[in-house]
């Protein structure tokens, strides 16, 4: 995934969906996953390269960015938009293309959320609309953004409420989720209260129940899958995964629950096969596998064969199965969304721009696994970045680490050392690497040394001379 996010994913997604959504909204359900973030971005937060007074810099993929730069977006964007695409047919065999929408055989959810101007009647629904204006519902806005909903012969506005505010939502809670995830009012109650009682097994209470619901009500109002959902829950938990991590996975990543439990555990079996023999203990599995799940629950979404594929790749690739246990680490888990080919060609990018041999390529990507994991338009965007700058390839090859960071951080970066009078041409980019809280350590180590006085007039004398 390409670029930094507030939240993954390096995200295309975020940066290019949500924005490769790619950081804080979750994806609405089985039929449209949200991918994780990526590895190198470390969840910077948003704004880094956006505020900051006089050093702010022009919204992203702004004018007078370098054409490479653009070539690398576009080509993210196409990637992520194909990555969802594919992920969407997967957990729903029913979507497939646009022109296909109204091809679903059930009135699930995810048959309303691909309808289109296609529908049987061309009228709004005047009960509808009289029953959300009773809620205070927005109905411009829904008729602005999801007009299909209004045009359903058969809704329910008034039961949907009612359970809502059975389970402890006041009137503006209601109408906020109403608006916010308007198909909710296409669900019967019976499937409703199906999916109530599916996430009441990870929420403590109604009341954490109704807060998840309004902060992600398009996770909850994913209809369809009920056995898959509730044999996953239980499969999780037997695996030893907290309720609060559940609910999360529910929130986040809803889309890894519509596969049949026995393909997730056939991934899980896959993945302890994996480890126990590169070398790690039976004592360490279990938290090693909990470990990887939370820090990227889509890795469920790949197959187990594809999972090997990418381990014998990196196996033939001179990696010893300790060095390949550090980058699965290293990596998160993200390792598992690439295939041999897009990684042979990251690294080959690297030999031919950093002219080394196998050996030091091999020590340059346990030292950044994001020369392994990002696509080569991506490392060329951000290699362009800092030649653009004057910082020389003898300097990244020092540091590779700083090609983890955005274009757009690093330009922020600079500027704010300038200012200092630090020049990262001469000097070592460790002061432009790392999260925003290790930046702005560093930051300020050099400010106060600058700022610090040659004589202290007021330490005491060495009096014994």
């Amino acid at each position: 995934m390409a670029a930094g996010t507030a939240r993954g994913v390096p995200g295309a997604v975020e940066a290019a969906a949500m924005a490769a959504g790619l950081p804080g909204t979750p994806g609405p359900g089985c039929g449209s996953p949200r991918p994780a973030a990526g590895p190198g971005e470390r969840r910077r937060e948003a704004g880094e390269a956006m505020s900051g007074g006089a050093g702010a810099l022009p919204a992203v993929w702004g004018r007078g960015l370098h054409s490479t730069m653009l070539r690398g977006v576009a080509r993210g964007a196409r990637d992520t938009f194909t990555l969802l695409l594919a992920r969407s047919q997967y957990c729903n065999p029913g979507l497939k293309v646009l022109s296909s929408r109204t091809e679903a055989p059930n009135r699930s959810f995810l048959t309303h959320s691909t309808y289109t101007a296609d529908t049987k009647s061309r009228e709004e629904n005047k009960k509808t609309i009289e029953s959300l204006y009773r809620l205070s519902v927005d109905v411009k806005k829904i008729r602005r953004l999801k007009e299909w909903v209004l045009l359903q012969e058969v809704a329910y506005v008034q039961e949907v409420a009612g359970i809502l505010q059975e389970m402890g939502a006041d009137e503006p809670a209601v109408a906020n989720i109403l608006e916010r995830c308007p198909e909710a009012i296409l669900r019967s109650p019976a499937e409703i209260n199906a999916q109530r009682a599916l996430w009441q097994l990870v929420c403590q209470n109604e009341k954490q129940l109704i807060k998840l619901i309004e902060q992600f009500p398009e996770s909850f109002f994913t209809t369809g899958y009920h056995e898959n959902q509730k044999a996953n829950i239980l499969f999780f938990q037997e695996l030893g995964l907290k309720n609060n991590i559940i609910t999360r996975f529910l929130t986040s990543a809803p889309n890894i629950f519509c596969s049949p439990v026995e393909k997730n555990k056939k991934v899980i079996e896959t993945l302890q096969r994996n480890y126990l023999s590169l070398g790690g203990s039976d004592a360490n599995m279990k938290v090693w596998i909990l470990k990887l799940l939370s820090q990227n629950p889509f890795i469920l979404l790949n197959t187990s064969t594809a999972i090997q594929e990418n381990l014998e790749f990196l196996q033939k690739s001179d990696f010893s199965d300790q060095e390949v246990l550090q980058l699965l680490s290293k990596l998160k888990g993200f390792i598992f969304q690439l295939t041999p080919t897009t990684m042979q060609k990251s690294m080959l990018f690297s030999k031919n721009v950093f002219k080394c041999s196998d050996q030091e390529l091999k020590e340059l990507v346990l030292k950044c696994p994001a020369l392994l994991y990002y696509s080569v338009p991506i490392l060329e965007e951000r290699l362009g970045g800092l030649l653009k700058e004057g910082i020389s390839i003898a300097q990244i090859r020092e540091t590779p680490m700083v090609l983890e960071l955005t274009t757009q951080i690093v330009q922020y970066r600079i500027k704010k050392l300038s200012a200092l009078g630090y020049n990262v041409k001469s000097g070592s980019l460790e002061s432009l690497n790392g999260t925003k809280k290790d930046f702005e350590v560093n930051y300020g180590k050099i400010q106060s040394k600058k700022e610090r006085p040659m004589f202290n007039p007021v330490a005491p004398l060495n009096t014994q001379d």
